[in-house]
């Protein structure tokens, strides 16, 4: 299921992943004795990783997240399921079957949310709210829609992993470190260190299964503290091919149904082009950073690797302003200017956000001086 695209790679500097929500009761996944594996080298791990391919699997995901993020009660409406991306722990039943079908259901506070396709259509559906959304092919395409077009891609171990499998490059030291149970399966434990002193990320170490090579668990430390800023992982996994009844979807009697087009979703701008990927996983070398433009509705990438920043322009700050709690929380943060405007950073042990005075918004797991340093790269 980890073939998630690009398209939503500028969300990983933003949310690290992890937006599976339900129960928390269940606890964290717990590992079992360490299994006796052949020796692999990181390099070769590497390789399997990213050349990882099955034909489905279902399962169950849970995450805890703790990004160090402030609270925000009376928060405005739409800004809960942010919150659910950020923090506590979530659990989500899901399934994929090659090339095109998957659909994920989580349960919270006895509501239901999930989101479903056959490969020709797609279903979000939300029992809270008594509402769904079907989403259909245009007419002039030929291909069936992909998941990563209409599910969320942060319920999926395997992307998460690949994503920052990604952002290595010549700062990122990369070992083998043991082995481990995950889900009761046989797994590496590789990690990555970055040397960067900009990124807020202290390690990740992505467990992988050693028959499949799919990751099967992500943990994320900070660069300060013993906790994990994020533990994303399967308790349970199957590779068998779910049936294809288990990707249809029938709204129940009363749901509000409405009907749209998936959205063609242009690639994010960076503020540099990228080098072709390699044939074999190396560590990427950087490139001299030469800013870019992109559209008002799109994210600007700036920077590579660890380093990397999310420009948004144009984003709705309204609740910003006034004396709502946004505002208020907006207001006890540090005002910080340079030669990219004037505006305010907001930090916690992973993410810092920087928002600037003409309404462009910085985030990223980086350092606030590292914000700033890429504001002053970035197009106006």
């Amino acid at each position: 299921m980890g073939v998630a695209q690009r398209s939503r790679r500028w969300l990983v500097p933003v949310t690290t992943a992890a937006v599976v929500a339900g129960v928390g009761a269940l606890g964290p996944v717990v590992a079992d004795a360490s299994p006796n594996l052949p020796g692999i080298t990181a390099q070769e791990l590497l390789v399997k990783v990213q050349t990882a391919k099955v034909d489905g699997l279902s399962g169950t995901v849970r995450s805890d997240a703790d990004l160090g993020l402030p609270a925000i009660p009376g928060a405005p409406a739409g800004s809960q399921e942010l919150t659910e991306f950020l923090s506590g722990q979530h659990t989500a039943r899901v399934a994929f079957a090659s090339p095109d079908k998957a659909r994920i259901s989580v349960l919270d506070s006895q509501a239901e949310r999930v989101w479903t396709t056959d490969g020709k259509s797609a279903w979000a559906y939300d029992s809270s709210r008594r509402e769904a959304v079907k989403l259909t092919v245009p007419a002039h395409k030929t291909k069936p829609a992909k998941p990563e077009k209409a599910l969320p891609e942060s319920y999926d171990p395997q992307a998460v992993a690949k994503r920052f499998l990604a952002a290595i490059d010549p700062t990122t030291k990369v070992e083998v470190s043991g082995t481990e149970k995950v889900a009761g399966r046989d797994a590496y434990k590789l990690r990555l260190v970055p040397k960067s002193d900009k990124t807020t990320v202290g390690s990740v170490t992505v467990a992988v299964d050693s028959k499949t090579w799919v990751p099967l668990d992500v943990t994320v430390m900070p660069r300060t503290g013993n906790d994990p800023a994020l533990e994303l992982g399967f308790s349970s996994v199957s590779f068998d091919v779910p049936s294809a009844s288990t990707f249809t979807f029938t709204p129940p009697p009363g749901v509000k149904v409405t009907d749209k087009k998936v959205p063609s979703k242009a690639e994010p701008k960076r503020v540099a082009p990228r080098q072709a990927e390699p044939k074999q996983v190396e560590p990427r070398k950087a490139d001299p950073k030469k800013p870019g433009t992109a559209k008002a509705d799109e994210p600007t990438l700036i920077g590579e690797g660890w380093e990397s920043v999310a420009m948004i322009r144009g984003a709705n700050t309204s609740g910003l302003t006034g004396n709502g709690p946004l505002a208020q929380l907006l207001a006890k943060a540090p005002t910080v200017q340079g030669s990219w405007g004037k505006g305010k950073v907001l930090t916690s042990k992973m993410v810092s956000a920087l928002i600037t005075d003409d309404g462009r918004v910085f985030v990223g797991l980086v350092t606030p001086d590292t914000l700033q340093a890429a504001a002053a790269k970035a197009p106006r």
